[in-house]
This record gives C-alpha cells, sequence and structure tokens, in this order.
C-alpha cells in the first residue's frame, strides 16, 4: 500500500512539471502622453510597461458614432456588422479555433477504441496446422501521460490561437465601422460635389445665353461668346463625372454592408454632421488594451511560447498506458465473456540520437517566438503612429476648413461683384471667367475638406481601437 502511495505522488510530481517558460509579458516602450498632446519639454519622457499585468479589454465601441447624431449612418453600421462577408468570415475563424481547442483538450483523456476480425487458415498464433477459425472483438485504450507539459503546452496554444481569432473578429469589425462611416462620408461629398456641379452648369448655362443675346446685339465680342461656351462644357463635364463617383461610392457602401449594388438614402448633409468629440482623453497606453489588434498580436506571441514548450517537451521520453480487453474463439457462435482477452501496459518511448533535429526544432519554435514578438512591437509601433498621424490631421483640417470657408465667402461675393461689373461694361469677361472658376474650385475645397476631417474622425475610432471617450 505504502508503494502505491508513494507512486501516486511521484506522478503528481511528475504531471506538475511543464516544459518551456511561462508568458511573463512584453516590456515596451510607452509614451506618457500622444505627441500632439505634448509641449516641447514634456516630449522625452517616456515609460517601459509590461502588458502581462494590463487587462484584455476589446473595445468595439459601436455608440460613439450616436455623436454623429445621423440615424442613417447608425443603420448602415449596424447591417454591415450583421452582414458583411468579411466579418462572418472571420467569426468562422473562431469557431475553428474553438473547434480545435476542444480537439486538443480531448488528448489529457485516454483514447478508447474498438476492433474485431475474424481469420481462418493454418497459420494462426504463428504456428502452422491444421485449418482452423478465429474470432476476436474487444477494445484497446491509449493514454499518455503528460509528464514534461507537452499536451498542456498544446492546448495553451490552441487557446491563445482561439482568443487571438476573437480579438481578430473585433479588429475587423472595427475597421469595417471605421470603412462604412469613411465611404459613407465620402458619399456625401460626392453628392455634394454634384449639387454644386449642377449649380455652376445651370449658373453658366444662364449667363451663356444672356452673352448669346448680347452678342447678336453687338454689344459683346465673338470671344465672350467662345469663353462662356468653354466655361459652360466645363460646368457640365464635371455633372457626370460627380455623377459616376456618387454611385460607384454607393456600389462600394452596399458591398460593405453585404448588399447587392443598391440607391443609398443619406442622411444630414457634411456640415451638419457633428463632431462633438474629446480626443486627447486617451493616453497611450489605453491603446495596449483598447486595440484588439494589439491584444490579437499579444495572444499570437504566447500561443508561439508555448509552441517553444511543445518542442522542448519533444525531446523528451513519453510515458503512456494501454489496456485491450475483449473475446476470443474459433467459433463465431460462441463469442463469451467465458473467453476473455486482455492485456494492460505501459510504454516509455523517447528520442536517442536524433542528430540534433529536435534541438533543432526547439530553436526554431524560439526563433518563430521572436518573431511573433517583433510583430507584436510592430504593431504597437503602428498603433501610435496612426494616432499621432490623425491627431495633428485633425487639428490641422480645422484650422483648413476655417481658411476655406473664408475663401469661399469671398468668392462667392467676389463672382456676384464681378457679374455686376460686367452687365455694366466696367470690367472684361476674362475677370468674371476668373471668379465663376475660383468660386467653383472653393466650394468644392471647403466639401473636400469636411470629408477629409469626417474621415479623420472615422480612422480615429479605429486607431484607437474603437474609439475614445465621447463628451
Amino acid at each position: 500500500m505504502r508503494k502505491l502511495i508513494y507512486l501516486a505522488i511521484a506522478i503528481v510530481f511528475l504531471v506538475a512539471c511543464k516544459s518551456g517558460k511561462p508568458y511573463k509579458g512584453a516590456d515596451v516602450l510607452v509614451p506618457e502622453q500622444f505627441k500632439a498632446d505634448l509641449t516641447v519639454a514634456e516630449m522625452v519622457q517616456s515609460d517601459t510597461l509590461n502588458t502581462d499585468s494590463l487587462p484584455k479589454i476589446g473595445n468595439a465601441n459601436i455608440l460613439w458614432w450616436e455623436s454623429f447624431d445621423d440615424p442613417v449612418l447608425m443603420d448602415l453600421i449596424q447591417n454591415a456588422l450583421i452582414y458583411n462577408r468579411n466579418a462572418l468570415i472571420a467569426s468562422e475563424r473562431i469557431m475553428q479555433a474553438r473547434y480545435a481547442l476542444k480537439i486538443q483538450n480531448a488528448n489529457f483523456l485516454p483514447m478508447v477504441g474498438a476492433q474485431a476480425s475474424a481469420e481462418r487458415g493454418n497459420f494462426l498464433f504463428n504456428q502452422i496446422g491444421q485449418v482452423n477459425e478465429l474470432f476476436i472483438a474487444g477494445t484497446g485504450v491509449y493514454w499518455e501521460l503528460d509528464f514534461w507539459g507537452r499536451i498542456r503546452n498544446l492546448s495553451d496554444a490552441a487557446r491563445f490561437n482561439l482568443l487571438s481569432s476573437e480579438y481578430g473578429l473585433q479588429s475587423i469589425q472595427i475597421s469595417l465601422v471605421s470603412d462604412v462611416a469613411s465611404t459613407y462620408f465620402s458619399l456625401l461629398q460626392a453628392r455634394e460635389e454634384y449639387e454644386i456641379a449642377q449649380r455652376n452648369l445651370a449658373l453658366r448655362d444662364s449667363m451663356h445665353q444672356i452673352i448669346k443675346l448680347r452678342f447678336e446685339k453687338g454689344i459683346v465680342p465673338q470671344t465672350d461668346v467662345d469663353q462662356s461656351q468653354i466655361l459652360k462644357a466645363i460646368a457640365a463635364g464635371s455633372v457626370p463625372r460627380f455623377h459616376r463617383k456618387t454611385v460607384q461610392l454607393e456600389n462600394a457602401l452596399s458591398f460593405l454592408v453585404g448588399m447587392n449594388p443598391m440607391r443609398i438614402v443619406t442622411g444630414k448633409p457634411l456640415t451638419e454632421q457633428k463632431l462633438s468629440l474629446d480626443l486627447t482623453r486617451f493616453s497611450p497606453a489605453d491603446l495596449l488594451i483598447n486595440r484588439p489588434d494589439i491584444i490579437a498580436a499579444e495572444y499570437s506571441l504566447m500561443s508561439q511560447n508555448s509552441q517553444v514548450g511543445v518542442a522542448k517537451a519533444n525531446r523528451l521520453p513519453t510515458i503512456s498506458l494501454n489496456a485491450t480487453l475483449g473475446i476470443i474463439s474459433d467459433n463465431i457462435t460462441d463469442l463469451s465473456l467465458r473467453n476473455p482477452l486482455w492485456n494492460l501496459g505501459g510504454q516509455l518511448a523517447g528520442p536517442l540520437l536524433f542528430w540534433g533535429q529536435l534541438r533543432r526544432q526547439v530553436d526554431i519554435a524560439q526563433s518563430k517566438e521572436y518573431q511573433a514578438l517583433f510583430a507584436y512591437e510592430n504593431t504597437v509601433l503602428n498603433a501610435f503612429r496612426e494616432v499621432e498621424d490623425l491627431k495633428i490631421e485633425i487639428s490641422t483640417l480645422m484650422e483648413e476648413i476655417s481658411i476655406a470657408e473664408e475663401r469661399k465667402a469671398s468668392a462667392l461675393n467676389a463672382q456676384f461683384l464681378s457679374g455686376e461689373r460686367y452687365s455694366q461694361g466696367i470690367t472684361s469677361y476674362l475677370e468674371f471667367l476668373e471668379s465663376q472658376r475660383q468660386a467653383f474650385d472653393a466650394e468644392l475645397e471647403l466639401v473636400h475638406l469636411q470629408q477629409q476631417l469626417l474621415s479623420a474622425h472615422a480612422r480615429m475610432y479605429k486607431a484607437t481601437g474603437g474609439g475614445p471617450v465621447v463628451q
């Protein structure tokens, strides 16, 4: 009895052993604040942060888009999250990872199989004699004892792959939301450009008719008629161009929401979209717990760390138990427990001379772990860069929009005054043409900048891992 107790203690001790090193987190250099929010003196401050102590959150804050107060945009985002095929493909990857984890965890349990055989001949049990028949039916059990943690490491790797795929789905969803919003804002821009082009065409056509009448009365020269015709043709050419752009953006948006190309009714125009977001209430450290692509990259690193443990365990012996239980008879009608067949045994198998192959497998696994670490660090660095780029983009676009609004107001006023002066014969038609061109360009430029600002906010939603804090 005492020997059995000692044996049980020894087995528990051995099972507690696990090859490889436990994951202890990745050390990344994280600035206290974003550069765009700092003074020059503060830019040198930064801290090294270990990611193992950070909670894995992941955040697809769809409610962030309610601040734009556009129900059409919200409906499009909701439909995209339900019907977009790339998101559905990512969901299936999660299911596959879950099944893979269940398959891997089954290796902790004994494997039970069944077999039956029937033989007839004069060569049975390695002996030659008279013709006989032999019938066997039974079950077999195989159980690998996970002394060195090989199966546990494989289970950990499968679990980390599952978590990585789940956060990968969140990353796809956040990118999808950002793409839908950016495409929607581009569609609003295209429709406003189309309306501006139509208004300008109507204005230039009206002026062209007036100039033709004045030419027929001998008031203006032929060159004025030709110049007005050229300007009208330029405006007319922009109408189908912006119409084409509108339809193609509708098609792109339809694809994102998982639908066939369709007519999309938009909500509020660009100028009425609200931007009441505080972009300073989000620190660099927040990215490590909010951006799902960063979290997914770290889980991939953790999975590869477990694979190093698997490679190390493969260099050690495997210990397994096997058993067989069945019945045997030389008459198929006499198969019963009166003729039992059983076997119980164990097996120790390990590498002896593999010429360094298993050592090289460990080296490869460790190299892949470094590769996963560099990929994780690269994801973090790219996240910081994206947010910094968007912060400066948003702040400078707001300045540009303020200047463009003044330019538009001045250009429209100059166009009106030039038209009046030309009607009175005070100025040349070339001056009036130039004022029309500048007014047209100023209107288009302002719409373009407004779309860029809204799209930058959409990309900020993605860059911050689901949106900064809403005021």
